[in-house]
């Protein structure tokens, strides 16, 4: 495997971009506050001088409006200066909805997320009335694991529903936990041969409506190849990057801190050459956190 850089920081390799995607939770906050270096360096990245105009979609597989997320982010003390715009899962999500007008949606996942479905032309309905199944997350995600859903799921899947999975993340951090997320779900789903549709990363509709917002935000058609992802998922953030053709940085200190060993007790990213050559897709530099 050809060695993948690790960078001491942003600020190393930002000249070279245009548009920013960088994924929100596990890079920007970890569940519970802001890592301040990481809005720092986008605000940097934005200011940089030039004659191109540098911009920063957070792109993240929430399954709320981005909006939703823009208010999170204000109370986890994320500077608005470190971004431009915000697409997520939900935002995708509800256009797949709006699309099949009158829809009867069975909703799994918690009351929290319910605003995804505000405005829309639907009903939320029991299981045994449903035409269309929507995940968005767990009902309880600190205490289920997707084996307690498969009863449901088989039911669902006897009937050939099929189901939008409005967060494709496995799990997504929270301080030091990792809590599971609505990907677990679908991917239950598939396995009992049910049809899944995805809102989000790594799947390629997301990062067409980016390269979208992106060229909406500078005024012009954005180059693929001045385009840099930033992510701390292998599976997401990185296969999506890498599948879309677009650079991308590995953020280490994530949902891989465990496995990369820097956790609390390690404080140094040392060698993950051997994790890396491990994994199906690569990123085209890592750094620890994201930083200038």
């Amino acid at each position: 495997m050809t060695t993948i850089p690790t960078l001491n920081g942003l600020g190393a390799i930002a000249d070279r971009y245009d548009l920013i995607l960088c994924d929100v939770w596990g890079v920007l906050h970890d569940g519970q506050k802001a890592h301040g270096p990481a809005g720092e360096a986008l605000i940097r990245f934005r200011g940089l001088a030039g004659d191109r105009p540098r911009r920063v979609v957070l792109v993240s597989n929430a399954p709320r409006p981005g909006d939703g997320v823009g208010r999170i982010l204000d109370r986890f003390g994320v500077p608005r200066e470190a971004y431009d715009a915000i697409l997520t899962s939900g935002d995708l999500t509800r256009g797949l909805i709006a699309a099949r007008p009158g829809a009867r949606i069975r909703h799994i996942g918690p009351e929290r997320d319910l605003g995804i479905f505000q405005g829309l032309d639907l009903s939320l309905v029991p299981e045994d009335e449903a035409d269309l199944v929507v995940c968005t997350g767990l009902f309880d995600d600190r205490s289920e694991t997707a084996e307690d859903y498969r009863p449901e799921l088989t039911r669902l899947a006897a009937r050939g529903l099929t189901m939008i999975c409005a967060n494709p993340d496995l799990v997504v951090e929270s301080g030091n936990r990792l809590i599971p997320c609505a990907g677990l779900l679908a991917a239950a789903y598939a396995e009992l041969g049910g049809d899944v549709v995805y809102a989000g990363k790594p799947h390629r509709p997301v990062y067409e409506a980016a390269l979208t917002k992106g060229g909406d935000l500078t005024g012009a058609p954005v180059d693929p190849a001045r385009v840099l992802a930033i992510g701390d998922a292998i599976r997401t953030d990185i296969a999506g990057a890498r599948g879309f053709g677009i650079a991308s940085l590995l953020v280490a200190r994530g949902i891989h801190t465990e496995e990369l060993g820097v956790t609390a007790e390690h404080h140094r990213l040392g060698d993950i050459a051997d994790w890396l050559g491990q994994q199906a897709v690569h990123p085209d530099a890592v750094i620890e956190r994201l930083r200038w």
